[in-house]
């Protein structure tokens, strides 16, 4: 699968399944709501907070890709090419951070 593909399967999916996009506003509240639950895992996984036995079933994947389908969802509802985007924020934060990560001595 790669960016583009995704965009259009979501899209797909959306016309075949889901009536319509929910508009920006509710897919911006979407959004937060599944990176918490991605950050609750991550805590009480691999973080210091006990987990709890009602969480210890919950699949980080399955997380992790509901937040990739709903910023799927803001690209292609917003006219987002999420490759070229990708693209050009990787090219940004290659000639931007490569000596700076490598001179960071908190990564030594």
């Amino acid at each position: 699968m790669n960016i583009e593909n995704a965009q259009k399967q979501v899209d797909n999916w959306i016309k075949a399944h889901g009536v319509r996009y929910f508009n920006e506003l509710t897919n911006m509240a979407q959004l937060t709501e599944e990176v918490g639950e991605v950050a609750r895992i991550i805590a009480r996984r691999y973080g210091e907070q006990s987990e709890k036995a009602s969480d210890k079933d919950k699949d980080l994947g399955e997380e992790l890709a509901d937040v990739l389908f709903v910023v799927l969802c803001l690209a292609n509802q917003t006219g987002i090419d999420l490759k070229d985007a990708f693209n050009k924020k990787l090219a940004i934060k290659t000639q931007r951070d490569h000596d700076r990560h490598h001179n960071n001595q908190k990564l030594k």
